[in-house]
């Protein structure tokens, strides 16, 4: 099922820690489906549907190399994931930085 939205996609595939690590590991190079599946404790089919999902949501693509089928991450729908998430950063900063002089005023007290 593939959603409308690129973006909820995303952020719908980037949900689950398994399909992370499947990305984090194509960010090194193009890997088999077996190759993928391999630091899993879960049967290939269920890798596959992981990987269904990411190719859904447009963050794998996958080739054709003789009889294999590569997967290869595609960092655009990352990029607007990043975008989407740099516009709240000002509101980040703000409360980290809050917090910030919280914590000096509480280690200040402490050492009073």
């Amino acid at each position: 099922m593939t959603n409308p939205d690129p973006l909820d996609a995303a952020f719908a595939a980037l949900a689950n820690p398994t399909r992370r690590a499947i990305l984090a590991r194509l960010a090194e190079g193009q890997a088999t489906v077996n190759t993928l599946a391999e630091p899993f404790d879960m049967s290939l089919p269920a890798i596959s549907k992981h990987i269904r999902v990411l190719e859904d949501a447009g963050l794998i693509t996958r080739g054709r190399d003789a009889q294999f089928r590569p997967c290869t991450l595609n960092a655009e729908p990352l990029r607007a994931v990043a975008h989407w998430t740099d516009q709240y950063r000002h509101i980040w900063d703000a409360r980290f930085d809050v917090m910030d002089t919280i914590i000096t005023e509480i280690k200040d007290n402490k050492d009073d």
